[in-house]
This record gives structure tokens, C-alpha cells and sequence, in this order.
């Protein structure tokens, strides 16, 4: 399937692999909008990065799932890239499935048998590896609707300042109820063989206004929870620590964006 091509296409020009047939599914309607309703924002599979950008509504609802799609790649790549390419090429360092885990998104699946739902935290199996079967393909992405004193966000580490990939990504999502906060969702990236939820470090900031002790109990959760690589890109102690960095980093941003002082 050819929604934006951005990893497809570099994957048969390396020979990795060698499709008998591709369909581009760009001009079906309903994998090329995005769609408001009672039940949450439906973000079809062909959307690109640049129209989630766009998207006045999105960004303003929901602008930690935006900017993590926006960083990937280049301006030519946005205007290519989707967030559901991103997730089924299953990049542990992929920097949208992290926020999109953070917001609880799901992923509508279909195949010639019907439609499921799935949770996207389900979709990775593994690196390059997902649990779509034979003939299934996601149709869209499902955003729940989004209530006042919100607010979410993602932020990554590169070791250049662009068009990079993610040492460490970190995804907050989390709600405040009289300038405390009152449910909280913090994922990571980059650290493990697929994006990782980590409950302790939810459960650190709940009923706290991000006090410093709060905020210090995130990031060892953060730090406690990673299994990562050395690569040329980091050592595993670096990502250790910077995961940890990177956590209380988007929980302040996600705290102002939801109201919190």
C-alpha cells in the first residue's frame, strides 16, 4: 500500500523488498480526511504530516500528536509523510507513536473479513514488526474527543539540531482538575524494541502540581523503565538518563498547555 511512499519507496530502491503490485490509496476519501464527530477525530491513512500541521482544530487540540508527526523528516517529507506509515513501519524511535500512544489513539483496521479497533500501543510487535495480518491494512487513526484543562506533548532528543532520528522520544498526556493533575499517560520511544507506556511514571505526577519531588519520581520511572541499545547515537547509560530528562521536560509542557501554572 503507497499512502506517502516516504519509507516504501526507499525499501524497494534498496531492494529490501520487491512488491508484485502497489495501490496507492492517496485519492480515497476516506483515508485522505480528517473528520470531527461526538466519538473523537478521525485522521484518515493517507493524511500527510503538513495537512495534520494545517489543521487549526488538531493543533490546537491535541498539538503533542501534531508536532511529533511534523518531525518527521524534511518540508518535502511532510508533504508526504503519514502517521500511520510512520507507525506500521514500526521504528522503535518512530516520533509519532509515542504521542499517538499518549493520547490513547486507535487504530481502525480493516480487511476483506470486516473492521476492528485497536489500540495503537497493539499495532508494534516488535522493530519492523507489527500485528496486522495478512490482508489487513489501518484505514485511519481515532483521536478521543478532547476536554478542557488539557494538554499533551512530545519532544525527542537528535544528535543533529534536524532530520534526525530520536535517541529519546517522550510522550505526556495528562488533564488537570483545580491545578492538579487528574489522570496522566507518559510514553517513550527509542528506549526499548517498541514505544513503552510507563505507568510509575503516571502515577508519580497524579494529584501533584508538578512540584520538583513530583517531577524527580517521573524521571526515575522514566529511567527505570528503558531497555535500550548502544548505537553510534547513544550508549544505553545516555539514554537512560536523557529518557528520564526528556519525561519531566514534556510533563511541564503538557501541564501549561492543559492550564496548569
Amino acid at each position: 500500500m503507497l499512502a506517502g511512499g516516504t519509507d516504501l519507496l526507499v525499501r524497494m530502491r534498496l531492494g529490501h523488498i520487491e512488491p508484485d503490485l502497489v495501490v496507492d490509496i492517496k485519492h480515497i476519501p476516506a483515508m485522505s480526511t480528517i473528520t470531527h464527530s461526538s466519538k473523537g477525530t478521525r485522521i484518515g491513512a493517507a493524511v500527510s504530516g503538513a495537512q495534520l500541521g494545517e489543521h487549526k482544530t488538531l493543533a490546537k487540540a491535541w498539538p503533542g500528536v501534531v508536532e511529533a508527526t511534523n518531525l518527521i523528516g524534511s518540508d518535502q517529507i511532510q508533504s508526504r509523510c503519514t502517521m500511520v506509515g510512520n507507525l506500521c513501519n514500526a521504528s522503535p524511535a518512530a516520533d509519532s507513536v509515542p504521542a499517538m500512544i499518549a493520547a490513547k489513539a486507535k487504530a481502525v483496521v480493516v480487511s476483506p473479513k470486516g473492521r476492528r479497533t485497536v489500540p495503537v500501543e497493539k499495532i508494534v510487535t516488535g522493530p519492523g514488526e507489527t500485528s496486522l495480518a495478512r490482508g489487513e491494512l489501518i484505514e485511519a487513526i481515532v483521536l478521543p474527543p478532547r476536554g478542557a484543562r488539557a494538554g499533551d506533548a512530545y519532544l525527542r532528543f537528535i544528535p543533529r539540531t534536524e532530520m534526525d532520528i530520536a535517541v529519546v522520544g517522550a510522550g505526556v498526556n495528562l488533564t488537570l482538575e483545580r491545578g492538579r493533575v487528574k489522570t496522566a499517560r507518559v510514553v517513550l520511544g527509542a528506549v526499548a524494541p517498541t514505544a513503552i507506556i510507563v505507568p510509575a511514571a503516571a502515577r508519580a505526577i497524579v494529584g501533584t502540581r508538578l512540584e520538583d519531588a513530583a517531577l524527580d519520581k517521573l524521571a526515575a520511572a522514566c529511567s527505570a523503565a528503558c531497555n535500550p541499545i548502544d548505537d553510534k547515537r547513544g550508549t544505553i547509560e545516555y539514554r537512560t538518563k536523557v529518557a528520564g530528562v526528556l519525561g519531566k521536560r514534556a510533563a511541564r509542557l503538557a501541564f501549561q498547555r492543559a492550564g496548569g501554572a
